[in-house]
């Protein structure tokens, strides 16, 4: 059987020191660090509002103590890539410099105080944007060809009710106040009494069978054109000298999205459509 070595005194005073040491080293007196790796949840609820050139994107704000801002991304296809359009601290942010007429793709991140970014937003959003416009006049039909009674969304221009462009146009029949579509191939239908922006997607049904319209101030309307693009606008002013209203017109032929959209059915998988880079 072998012996048991002997260590030096100097060798159990060095032993003993690194132990001190090492102990002095986890004091209490001095807090141990722990990196925060742990990002916020995705946002939630994320809807878009369409708008002319622009679209505004609403979300939930998120839980987490240490959420720091939002991270808002940009593609012009579902598939990606997406990039960064901007950062922001708030639950809104409006896009602008957009093409009337071309669809896009949002979602928003969240990110914290130690730069953990989390997933896209659950929900993708897509929006296209379209032309509106303000404070627009018709004269009655027999007015013309002094007044005129038509209007033409396509050129946002007014236009007599026999041009073949005219869209839609104002007439009085008794003591009723009218608007007429102008040909069998384009169709209106009464909203009622809501503000434009109700007006979300342009209906399959409830198309008027005679091509009229009685106007009432406050009421909102939808028209779908021959050529298969759809508008609306809301009376502002009406007598017997002139109808005037607002409007808005998809550019976008045979999309009926105009104004907010709801939330798509299609959903990010976790980590998914991260932009390249990140």
């Amino acid at each position: 059987m072998s012996s048991s070595p002997v260590i030096p005194d100097s060798m159990r005073w060095l032993a003993a020191a690194a132990v001190v040491a090492a102990l002095a080293g986890c004091s209490s007196d001095q807090p141990v660090v722990v990196r925060d790796l742990v990002p916020p949840a995705p946002p939630r609820a994320l809807y878009s509002v369409t708008g002319d050139g622009s679209v505004a994107l609403h979300w939930v704000r998120n839980d987490e103590p240490d959420l720091a801002g939002y991270r808002v991304y940009f593609s012009p296809a579902y598939t990606g890539p997406y990039a960064l359009l901007n950062t922001v601290a708030t639950t809104n942010f409006v896009v602008g410099g957009l093409a009337n007429g071309a669809t896009s793709y949002f979602a928003v991140s969240a990110y914290d105080a130690a730069g953990n970014e989390g997933d896209l937003s659950t929900e993708n959003v897509y929006d296209t944007p379209r032309p509106a416009g303000t404070n627009v006049s018709l004269s009655p039909l027999s007015t013309e060809p002094g007044g005129i009674s038509g209007y033409d969304f396509s050129a946002q221009a007014l236009r007599l009710a026999g041009d073949p462009a005219t869209d839609m146009f104002f007439e009085i029949s008794g003591p009723t106040r009218l608007l007429v579509a102008r040909d069998l191939n384009t169709d209106v239908q009464d909203a009622g009494y809501h503000s434009l922006d109700d007006l979300d997607w342009a209906p399959d049904s409830g198309w008027s069978p005679t091509g009229t319209v009685e106007l009432a101030v406050g009421h909102s309307y939808y028209l779908v054109t021959r050529d298969n693009h759809f508008a609306k606008f809301r009376v502002t002013a009406l007598s017997n000298a002139l109808v005037r209203f607002d409007w808005a017109y998809q550019v976008d032929p045979g999309n009926p999205q105009l104004t907010r959209h709801p939330r798509s059915n299609v959903a990010f998988e976790a980590g998914e459509k991260r932009p390249a880079g990140e």
